[in-house]
Parts: C-alpha cells; structure tokens; sequence
C-alpha cells in the first residue's frame, strides 16, 4: 500500500514536470514569436485575401471587381454563371451555385455573411447595399417526384427570387422561391420567407409576416 501510494506521488511529480516543462515552453516562444507575429500577421491576412479573391475569379465566368473584399475562398459550384458589382464584403463559407440556365447577380456594397447559401436555376437578384446575415439560405428551385416518388431522380421546379436594395435579412433565414423583397426592408432572423415583401416592411417568423401581423397573432 505505502510502495504504491509512492509510485502515484512519483507519477503524479512527474506529470507536474512535464505540465511544468510545457509551459515554460509556450512562455518562452510566445515572448519569442508575438512580437514578429504581430508585424507580420497583417501582411499574411492580406495575401490569404488576395488568393481567395484570385480563387474566386478563377471559378466564376464574368470578372469579379477589384475592389470587392474576399475574406475567405466561397465555395462556387455548377456553371459559374454570377454577377459581382463593386465594394463587396464576402466573409468565410459562403456557398454559390448556379445550374442550368441559372444566374446569381450581387449588386453593388452588399454584405454576405458567413456561411450564405445562394443556389439558382432560374435567377437570384440582390439589389444594392444589402446585407445578409449568417446561414441564409436563398434558393429559386425546388425538389419535384418523378413517377416513382424519387426525389434525387427527379426534376426541378424554379421560379426567380428578387431582394431590393439596402434589404436587412437577419441571420438563419431562409427564402424560398418566387419570393421578391422591397427596398429597405428587413427580415428578421430565421425567419422563412414564403410571400414577397413590400418596400420597407419588416417581417418576422414562420411563415415571415409583417411584424405588427405577428405580434397580434402572438396575442390572440
């Protein structure tokens, strides 16, 4: 009992010098390496934007604005058939697909957030100025059976989503085809869009409506 009481003090001793050892390590690189880091670190995030912006002109079949801000490599699926206008901010995991004869046109100081899903086979519009939060999906298709009932086998049905300008479209939310939103309306987050919304209209909830709508409804 007393030799093995012995043995855990001595495992436990060591693991105290190791964990000991290590952090003096990490003590001494980060002294050693901040500094460094800290000149260097914004000359690295701009060449990781240069190289996704050049990722991104290299799969999209019309030239992508000089001026437009790639802060990560989208990932572009499908024909590459997409429109950028000028002064974009496009963050992380932002997701683009086009297929048949679908088309994507971005107008001019719209903000895309991280993990944006766009898909079309018909054509999606964002108008000028407007921002899109994180994790919004915005499709123009839809899945149809074919005779069997299968899903993947089948085709597809689509029909044109249209998003004004200066559109505030929250987080998560998701809008489905045919939709159209006017400018300078806002949609609240994960929210799912089944209606067109009127020029400057803030809708809520599923399915979204207008916010006093909702309220009262919440109400009743």
């Amino acid at each position: 009992m007393i030799a093995a009481t012995a043995h855990k003090e001595d495992h436990t001793g060591a693991m105290t010098q190791v964990k000991s050892s290590k952090n003096s390590l990490k003590t001494v690189l980060k002294a050693a390496m901040l500094p460094p880091l800290r000149i260097l670190a914004p000359a690295f995030e701009n060449a990781r934007r240069l190289w996704a912006y050049l990722l991104l002109s290299s799969r999209v079949a019309h030239p992508v604005h000089s001026s437009v801000v790639v802060m990560g490599p989208p990932e572009v699926r499908g024909t590459g058939n997409i429109h950028f206008g000028a002064d974009l901010l496009l963050y992380p995991g932002l997701y683009l697909e086009t297929t048949e004869g679908g088309r994507i046109e971005i107008g001019d100081n719209v903000v895309m957030s991280r993990g944006v899903h766009v898909v079309s086979r018909s054509i999606v519009t964002i108008g000028a100025g407007t921002m899109i939060g994180e994790y919004t999906s915005i499709r123009d298709a839809n899945h149809v059976r074919d005779a069997d009932g299968e899903m993947r086998t089948g085709l597809h049905s689509s029909t044109p989503i249209s998003i004004g300008s200066k559109v505030w479209i929250g987080r998560g939310v998701t809008i489905l085809p045919g939709v159209s939103i006017g400018d300078n309306a806002t949609v609240g987050a994960n929210a799912v869009v089944t209606r067109s919304v009127p020029t400057g209209i803030t809708v809520v909830g599923v399915p979204a409506a207008p916010l006093k709508a909702a309220r009262e409804q919440g109400a009743a």
